[in-house]
This record gives structure tokens, sequence and C-alpha cells, in this order.
């Protein structure tokens, strides 16, 4: 089958492709590492590449295997191919592509009848966890399932467990020794009953093509290239699956982003990313920084906020720069109580909609999914249909499985007319109406139906001479990989769940401390960075709206003891109300100086320089630090003085955690007088400028 806007030549590829996504698509056969930034169209250089490759002949598109991490994105990326007249090629996630893998080998590796796939765990966990004495509510149930699925992840057995938790100080519900009682127990309870969970495809996998020499060599004439997207999530188990698939060979391209790590309490790791150039010193590496998903202000406010994290790798340091013409500046909202918040973003859901904003392209994003409730009725009460990222699956839905039969059947007489027209006379058949129905249940049917047809839409568009026939394939293909068309109504999601994801106007909702950063990363400055980055996955979603909000309680009339995320500080603007307390305050009736962080009084001379009290959270921006210091020293050999004299150590560090944009805000710092602002005021803000 071949798309009626495929390039007729490789060349005509490139069309459309900025110079580095261009550099990506048509580097050498060989190992590649593409740097790609939120929103710089890595999909798209991937599949422009792999499309390249096929066309120029150095690869045929049936030895191609391209993964990532999920059904989604596997399915985005199979579309894509096929729309640039690639067949065959496969792009599949990591297990999607074992468990094929797996199931073509079993006879040889293990010769018996095929071990079933265990689609939950809990149930087994709880069984292995009563066994050895070890708790079963279901919250440590969960946990104890997390805990087997990243020591699996982490190629770490149940006898290295103990030292490793240990070691790591893991956040865990039992002790080390019992948890790893727990994984030997279960391990031994799959294998008793011929059973294998999804990490176990990646596991028996690996050892199928690391022990035995046949398999080994008939996968490796079948595949010759290799794509890996979202590299910086990888886990130890598929650096090892990648490394036994790609064998000897470097024919292997990678693309990811470090600032986008944010599942390591899954065992994901950007090591890899990092070190690709390490381990492939001729390695081809191309920086994807064009952002044309987000309009400049939301560029602007996702560097400033990525530009905080602390201790940041180089290859990390990628800087968005905006494509897109001038949006609106993001919303910053403060509330009395957390109902209070959800009613503000749903009456602000209601604008966007009555001005044209397609409910399909506005999401509500939180850090827990029982944040979810308070927007769900808020939503309601307006008569806004919604859909919960996680719910039940599309294809799940009866209405659906009645609509596939319905059409599978339809195809099976090979009907003549237009792609779009016949689907939507199949369903008619089965409640779609010419007008949907007012709200509820029945308005969720009407929508899903409806998806159905808009997508036999896209098909016709995309795919020549696509037949009903064709269309049932792709729905059939859809549902196994899971990848629903978009159904309209405003998603609400958690933030790891919206990964991958974007929409034309975006809600951060929840934003306080305790909840971002969720509480348990306090005191742990790795997870409290990656919650940075989680926060920066968030900001990164928004096409052209962007809500940042928090409440100051959780319940109505209840105390308002509750700080906004350390994240935003910096971030406001100096005339939001709320922003009075983002940096130091002028002394009070007694005399004190106050937290610029929780408002308390300053006692010790450091705080005050500092401008926050020395249990608040620092915000310190050490690339900053380390151009000021640049600074300080050129400027004191000038001035042939030392370099204390220009600015000692503390003030350095108080502007770099206080990032003043201005000349006030510059001379609230403590140390900085009319004296040192008139002779290195400009200086230091351009500084500061060139830094954020």
């Amino acid at each position: 089958m071949t798309s009626s806007k495929a390039p007729a030549k490789a060349d005509d590829l490139l069309d459309g492709l900025d110079p580095e996504q261009r550099a990506a698509a048509v580097a050498p056969r060989g190992p590649v590492c593409v740097l790609a930034g939120a929103g710089t169209g890595k999909t798209r250089t991937i599949t422009h590449r792999i499309a390249h490759l096929v066309r120029s002949g150095h690869v045929a598109a049936g030895q191609v295997l391209a993964v990532t991490f999920t059904a989604r994105a596997a399915g985005e990326m199979r579309s894509r191919l096929r729309a640039l007249g690639v067949e065959g090629a496969q792009a599949r996630t990591f297990h999607a592509a074992a468990l094929r893998q797996l199931r073509y080998f079993w006879p040889r590796v293990v010769g018996d009848q095929q071990w079933d796939l265990l689609e939950g765990k809990l149930r087994m966990v709880g069984q292995a966890a009563n066994r050895v004495g070890a708790g079963t509510e279901p919250e440590v149930l969960r946990d104890l399932a997390g805990e087997i699925e990243w020591a699996k992840a982490s190629l770490i057995s149940p006898e290295d467990y103990p030292a490793v938790a240990s070691r790591l100080q893991r956040d865990i519900p039992e002790s080390p020794a019992r948890v790893a009682e727990v994984y030997r127990m279960y391990e031994q309870l799959k294998t008793a009953a011929s059973q294998l969970d999804f990490d176990d495809l990646l596991l028996h996998t690996t050892a199928a093509l690391e022990e035995h020499g046949t398999v080994a060599n008939e996968f490796r004439d079948r595949y010759r290239c290799f794509v890996v997207d979202e590299y910086q999530d990888v886990t130890p188990l598929q650096q090892r699956l990648l490394d036994a698939w790609v064998g000897g060979r470097d024919d292997l391209t990678v693309v990811g982003d470090a600032n986008q790590t944010i599942y390591s309490f899954g065992g994901a790791s950007p090591k890899p990313l990092l070190e690709f150039t390490r381990r492939f010193p001729e390695a081809a590496v191309v920086r994807l920084e064009r952002d044309y998903r987000s309009t400049p202000q939301i560029v602007d406010l996702a560097n400033r906020v990525i530009g905080a994290a602390r201790g940041r790798p180089a290859g990390s340091r990628l800087r968005l720069i905006g494509q897109r013409p001038d949006g609106p500046a993001p919303r910053f909202g403060e509330y009395d109580d957390e109902p209070a918040e959800a009613a503000a973003a749903a009456a602000r859901i209601r604008e966007l909609l009555d001005s044209g904003v397609p409910a399909s392209e506005i999401a509500i994003l939180y850090r827990v999914n029982a944040q979810s409730e308070a927007y769900e009725q808020a939503l309601a009460e307006l008569g806004i249909p919604y859909l919960v990222r996680g719910g039940q699956r599309f294809f799940d839905r009866r209405e659906v499985r009645q609509a596939v039969i319905a059409l599978r059947q339809a195809a099976a007489s090979s009907p003549e007319g237009e792609l779009a027209d016949l689907v939507r006379r199949v369903l008619a058949a089965v409640g779609l109406t010419e007008q949907p129905p007012q709200g509820g249940a029945a308005k969720e049917r009407w929508d899903a139906l409806l998806a159905l047809v808009e997508l036999a839409e896209e098909l016709q568009r995309t795919v020549e001479g696509a037949t009903l026939r064709t269309y049932v394939a792709e729905l059939e293909q859809r549902a196994s990989a899971q990848h629903p068309p978009t159904v309209e109504g405003v998603t609400l999601a958690s933030l790891h769940a919206a990964k991958g994801l974007e929409w034309d106007a975006v809600f951060l909702v929840g934003l306080a401390e305790g909840t971002m950063p969720i509480q348990h990363a306090d005191g742990d400055e790795r997870a409290v960075e990656e919650e940075r980055r989680l926060f920066y996955v968030g900001v990164t979603r928004a096409r052209e709206h962007l809500s940042l909000s928090w409440a100051l309680s959780r319940h109505p009339g209840g105390r308002r003891n509750r700080r906004r995320s350390r994240f935003l500080y910096g971030l406001l603007p100096e005339e939001h109300p709320a922003a009075r307390v983002a940096r130091p305050q002028p002394k009070s009736a007694a005399g004190k100086a106050k937290c610029r962080v929780c408002g308390g009084p300053l006692m010790a001379t450091m705080e005050i320089k500092l401008g926050r009290c020395g249990s608040c959270p620092s915000d310190l921006d050490e690339e900053l630090l380390a151009r000021l210091k640049d600074w300080r020293v050129e400027r004191a050999r000038e001035l042939k003085v030392p370099a204390y004299v220009v600015f000692t150590d503390a003030t350095l560090v108080a502007i770099a955690e206080q990032r003043p944009v201005d000349h006030s805000a510059l001379v609230a710092i403590s140390g900085i007088g009319a004296g040192k602002l008139d002779r290195f005021g400009a200086e230091v803000l351009a500084v500061v400028r060139g830094a954020s």
C-alpha cells in the first residue's frame, strides 16, 4: 500500500526539515545520537531518517527495528512511516518487540508449550507476601510489586537485592531482607505456574540471544538497523536487550533528552544517552533545540524551569529556541483551597471552549492521580466533557467493540464508496446519530463512535485507495497496540502519563510544596531534581495556553499554611500578588527581615544575606554562580583589587539563588548598596540574563 503523499525520491524526504533535523536524517549508517529537546520534532526526524535510509538503499524496510516506550508512540511512528511510503519497518515498544521474538524462538530455546503472560502481578505478589509473612494490604502489595519491577529492570536478583536496596536507601514497605523473600517467592510461584511477567519478556529474549548462537545469528541477519526513541529512559535490562539485538554492530540511532528523565523510580537512567559518545567515539551527534510546539512565552518559562536545575551534565544542557509566533503569557493562580482552584480551572476551560479551543486540545495535569476527583467534579458541574487517562481503555468499551464487529462484517462484503461515508453508514446502525445527545454517558458513547469516523477520514486522506478492509485492519492493529483515536473531551492525567503528549492548553495544578515536589522527595537532591524535570515535562506539553496554580489549603475553611512549589520561585511576574514573597521583604516594624520563601523572620547574618531561612529550600543556579564568579575575577583583575572587594561569595550565592531581573530586585539583596549598584548593577544583571 502506498501513501498518496509519499515522496518520489529520497531527497524529497528532506523537504521541510530544518538544518539540524536534516543533518540527523542524512547522517550515514552507524552510530548517531540525537539530543532532542521537547517540541523539536524528534518523531518527524526519526521517521524521515528511517525513510531516507530505505529510499537511499542503505537498508531494506524490513531490516529496521525502531523501539520506543509507549504503544501510542509506536503507533504514531508506524502511521508516519506509512505516510512516507515505508512499509515493513517494525516500530514497537521494547516489550512488544520482545514478546514477538520470544514467541518465535521459544520452540528452539525452551521446547515445551509456550508460557502464558501474566497480565497483572498483584495477586501473585500477594500470595508470595502471605507465604513469607509480609504485609498484604493493597498499598503494601502495590509497593512490593513496584519494587520487584525496579529490581528486575535494574538486573538485581533476589540474592543481591538486600545489599543494593540498603546501599541506595530504597523507600520500601518492608525490610530489604523481607522484600527479597517476597521477590524470591514470587519468582518461584510464577515459574511453577509456567507464567511470565512483562519483565521476563525482556529477560528471556536477552537470554535467548546471548546463549543461543543460531538464534542470535538469525535475528541479526533479519534486523540490521536499530532506532531507539526516548533513550534517556532506558533501564539496565532494556539496554542489555538492546546490546543483544545489536551484537557487535554499530548501526544504531538513539534519540533522547536528559531533561525529560522522569522514570528513575522504575530503574531508568540517562547514563547510556549521556555516555553514548564515550561508547561510540565516532558517533554523529545532532542537537535539536528549535521548539515548534510552544509559543516563545512558554519556551522561555520552560528554559527558566530547567535552567534552575542543579548538577546538570553537559549533555543535558539543551536550551529551547521558540519558533512559533508570540502567544499569551502563562497564567499563575493562587487559591484559598483546592475546590476553589478546581472551580477556577473549569471556568477558564469554559472560556477556552467558548473561544473555539476543542475540548480534546485541553488538559489538566497533576502530580498524583488522587487529585483528579476535584477537577472531575468541577468540570461536570459546568457540563464539560472529560476523559481520565488510565481509565477504561478505548477499545474495551462496549460500544467500540460492537462497532468493530459491525465494521468487520461490513468489510467482508467489500462495499463500494468513500471510506468515511461507509464507516459513518455502518456506525449509524450501532448508535451514531447526526446530532450528539445531551451530555452524560450517551454523549460519551457518541463521542467514541465519532472518533472512529474521524480516524476513517484521516486514513482516507493519507492512504491512497484505502478500503473498509484497510480500515478494519488499522483498527485491529491499533487495538493490539492500545493506540486509540482522539476522543473529544478535556484530558485529566498525571504528569507521568502526559509524557509524549501535547495540547493547545495545559493546566498544571496542585503546585504546592509536598505535592510538587512530592513530599517523600524532600531531603533527597536527586529525587527533587527528578521532580523538577517532571514539572518541566508538564510545562512543555502546552502549545499556546499555560496555567499554573496552587492552593493554600486542602479544604474550604482549612488553615492556609501551604506554600507554593519551590520550582515557581523566580517564575511569577513581579506584578503578581503572590510574587511579593518571592524575594526579600523590607524589614518589619520590629526591625526583622523576612524569609522570601516562608515569610518567617530572619535572624542569622547568612540568612539575611540569602533572604531565606536556613531550613527553607535553596534554588541555587550553579551555572549562573559559575558565570558570576568568572565575571568577578575579570572585574577584580581590572580594578586590581581582591575578588571579595567586588562581591563576597555569599552575595554571589544570593544573586544566583534569587536571580534578580532589575535594579530594585538587585538592591534588595543584602550587601548590594547604592554604590555597588551604580558600579556593577548593569553588568550583574547582564550576567543573570545571559544565564537564565
